[in-house]
């Protein structure tokens, strides 16, 4: 079978997918940690590949930036393809100067201000999703065996990424308590909401708005390796 936008198999995708926005860092993923590896997807160039991990099928695909495209693939991986649980891996702004470069997030809640459910759904749109309570408990057992220190907290998904207007970060974080922003994870949760799948979004800190610190393109590709470990380390 194939959709518009992924051209495997039914039988090439594992029922766990691993998730990062950059297709690049897909493959790197299945170049460094996964055996036995297939290509399933280069439509549009958003890699996605199936390999083994420790002997368990693990899928690892781009998601592509923001909502709207996170929300075609995991919905077809979701519904077409059979796929029970997809982790978002991705990186994000702090808010807060208590968070540094390369902390690992566990998403605890997602605020956005996206219409994205309620377009979907034609249903009320929530201003806050929540993603699946056991696998977030599975990802912090896994960190903790493999003690990597993981913050918790509700993240901002965000629909835009430059603002006009000038300290938005700090309004955001005091009103909302949200303590990062990413622009995937609010259309993730609703997915998997809907069609009854699991989903949960770990993110490494590549910039901070505080503090203006920020990481190279390079280092988001290849160096946010904890957090694959952790989700890696869950899904076996």
């Amino acid at each position: 079978m194939s959709t518009p936008h992924i051209s495997a198999k039914k039988s090439e995708i594992a029922p766990v997918v691993l998730m990062p926005g950059d297709p690049l860092r897909a493959k790197t993923i299945a170049d460094t940690y996964l055996d036995n590896v297939i290509q399933f997807n280069t439509v549009r160039n958003m890699f996605g590949y199936t390999g083994t991990y420790k002997g368990k099928a693990i899928s690892v695909m781009g998601s592509g930036m923001g909502m709207a495209s996170i929300g075609i693939y995991s919905y077809e991986l979701f519904k077409m393809y059979e796929v029970d649980t997809i982790i978002r891996i991705g990186s994000c702004g702090a808010y807060t100067d208590e968070l540094d470069l390369y902390d690992v997030i566990l998403a605890t809640e997602s605020y956005s201000e996206s219409t994205y459910a309620s377009v979907q759904s034609g249903t009320d749109q929530p201003a806050v999703l929540t993603p699946s309570e056991r696998l977030n408990a599975s990802l912090e057992t896994a960190a903790d065996a493999l003690n990597i220190p993981l913050k918790k907290g509700r993240i901002h998904s965000s629909d835009v990424f430059y603002r006009a207007t000038e300290n938005h970060h700090d309004t955001l974080y005091k009103e909302h308590g949200v303590i990062a922003v990413e622009m995937e994870s609010y259309a993730l949760f609703h997915n998997a909401n809907v069609l009854n799948k699991h989903a949960a979004c770990l993110l490494t800190v590549s910039d901070s708005l505080v503090t203006h610190e920020a990481t190279t393109p390079e280092e988001r590709q290849n160096a946010f390796t904890q957090m694959m470990e952790v989700a890696l380390s869950q899904a076996v």
